[in-house]
């Protein structure tokens, strides 16, 4: 049969020639060129990436006549034998069926010779975790300190099975997979060898077919050339490897962000009357939706290797129509549904019930959104004319212009809420009057200054009283059974109220907290006191139901109605 597969046909036969593996070819390359070759490597990773071409390689850079050298010259009688598989210094044992302790005793009686026409005898053993227990124990003295013309070169895809004490031995060198651009290219070159019309997409679906494996991607566009000839249509790629079922996911996610259940469901209908795997068909929606929010999350054209641009491109489109947060509780359903679905007798209506589920699901809102809207509402909710102050006394008494959207003075205070100048006399200002009470309007400003610098601290100081500011002391009362009055005693909001206190008087304040045995509104005129009033209120189902809706809700404060 002289017809040669291209996995064979193709395969690298210098350190140039291999694809994706840099790091470990600059090493070996480097190691040739100093002279300092090891006696043992491992090489580790998953099938199909280059580890047996690479041992191959070595071991010809190695016993090259002209050698060692970095690129064998393929040309000598060494070489050639080499790439044969014929030579006698450099053998080739398969760890699957040499894996018994016997056939290690006869490798540790051969290793003694010398070679017979190279520079050393190079030991390849492919797939060597498959050795016994006993082989790798007698194995271990040998490869420790092997003769001075043996190199032991081994290659295996589960590197964790391998002993600890045969790894210390070893230069290990890890191979990874090859990113879908470079098997990609890699194939556009053979195609162009070989005279074969293909398209760029149809590489990139054959590349991803190979999950990472240029072997395997070589065997896939074999089987595609000898399906097709040598002029390969894309529905014949989509044919024959299935690619419908990625056109799916994508046409059903779409469906799903859009909202429309009844398209989901007309999908589900043709991916399981096409053949396709139904739970084939929730793990690759459950990746997609993955690939999705990572795209939301990064916005990166590079997210996945194994994805191509023009995938990349839908998932951007549909990462634009849909919230982080309704990415992230789409992919919850689908991880929470997983092991049902995986058990189910009927994977079709577990599918169908999950997607109708994920399509009316209402658009989770972002809570900076939420917070703008709840801000523009407050705006349009404020009477014309001017924004209204704390108590309900516009702005404009307050003999300063109303601030305009977004302008601030430098501290970042709102031009609005800046207090009105005040006069340094403590008598002038306790002395002002507003309804009879003293020192009404400074309280006021006061109050209207807190709730602009922290909505939180302000919920709990609405309740206090101005008593007095003297000798910049400034005096605040509570009532004993005030439900804050231990939260606003806290050093960090004393401190905080010290300073605002401070930048309203513009003068270093003191502020005192002081409380009330009996106060004015610790009892309704039900008499009931505020605090069993409250209590009542956020037992209300109401209140309950709003709680419910946030994660991790606290109730700052509960305002009664008709108290100031």
């Amino acid at each position: 049969m002289n017809y040669l597969v291209l996995a064979r046909k193709c395969r690298p036969q210098v350190f140039a020639d291999v694809v994706g593996q840099n790091h470990v070819v600059k090493t070996l390359s480097n190691a040739i060129r100093l002279d300092r070759i090891a006696h043992a490597y491992i090489f580790s990773g998953p099938r199909g990436v280059g580890k047996t071409s690479v041992a191959r390689i070595m071991a010809k850079a190695i016993n090259c006549e002209g050698g060692p050298r970095e690129t064998p010259c393929n040309k000598c009688a060494n070489c050639r034998e080499i790439t044969e598989g014929i030579s006698l210094d450099v053998r080739e044992i398969d760890g699957a069926s040499n894996r018994g302790i016997d056939e290690i005793r006869v490798l540790r009686e051969n290793v003694k010779f010398s070679p017979a026409s190279s520079k050393y005898k190079i030991y390849i053993i492919d797939e060597v975790h498959m050795l016994t227990k006993e082989a790798f124990n007698a194995l271990l003295k040998t490869l420790e300190e092997p003769p001075s013309h043996v190199i032991f070169i081994f290659a295996t895809t589960e590197i964790f099975k391998v002993p600890a004490t045969i790894l210390s031995r070893c230069q290990h060198f890890d191979f990874r997979r090859i990113s879908v651009g470079q098997i990609a290219d890699s194939l556009k070159e053979i195609a162009e060898k070989e005279g074969i019309a293909i398209s760029d997409a149809g590489l990139s679906w054959i590349a991803q077919g190979g999950e990472g494996s240029l072997r395997d991607a070589q065997s896939i566009f074999d089987q595609v050339i000898s399906y097709t000839g040598s002029e390969i249509k894309d529905s014949d790629i989509e044919e024959l490897l299935g690619i419908r079922e990625r056109k799916l996911i994508y046409d059903v996610s779409r469906a799903v962000i859009e909202r429309k259940a009844d398209v989901c469901l007309k999908i589900v209908e043709e991916a399981y009357y096409s053949g396709v795997d139904i739970k084939q068909f929730y793990q690759m929606l459950l990746n997609h939706m993955m690939n999705l929010l990572a795209v939301k999350i990064t916005g990166s054209d590079k997210i996945r290797e194994d994805l191509s641009e023009d995938e990349i491109g839908e998932l951007k489109k549909q990462a634009d129509e849909a919230s982080r947060e309704t990415i992230q509780r789409l992919l919850d359903i689908l991880m929470a549904e997983e092991d049902d679905l995986r058990k189910s007798m009927d994977a079709r209506l577990n599918l169908e019930y999950v997607l109708v589920r994920m399509a009316y699901l209402e658009p989770m809102i972002p809570v900076d959104e939420m917070i703008a809207r709840m801000e523009g509402l407050e705006k349009r909710l404020a009477p014309e004319g001017g924004s209204e102050g704390l108590e309900g006394r516009p702005a404009s008494e307050s003999g300063k212009r109303p601030a305009s959207d977004g302008e601030k003075r430098p501290d970042g205070v709102a031009e609005g809420v800046e207090p009105e100048p005040v006069d340094h006399s403590a008598d002038e200002r306790v002395s002002e009057d507003n309804g009879g009470e003293p020192g009404a309007d400074l309280w006021k400003g006061f109050k209207k200054l807190v709730k602009k610098k922290s909505y939180p601290l302000w919920s709990m100081l609405r309740e206090g009283e101005f008593e007095e500011y003297e000798d910049r002391h400034l005096k605040i009362r509570f009532p004993k059974d005030y439900v804050f009055l231990e939260n606003i005693r806290e050093k960090s909001k004393m401190d905080q109220l010290t300073r605002i206190a401070s930048e309203f008087l513009r003068e270093d304040v003191t502020v005192e907290i002081k409380t009330l045995a009996n106060h004015k509104n610790s009892q309704s005129d039900s008499g009931k006191t505020i605090d069993d009033i409250k209590s009542e209120a956020l037992k209300d189902p109401l209140v309950q139901k709003v709680m419910d809706i946030f994660e991790d809700p606290e109730v700052v404060d509960v305002i009664v109605k008709n108290q100031d």
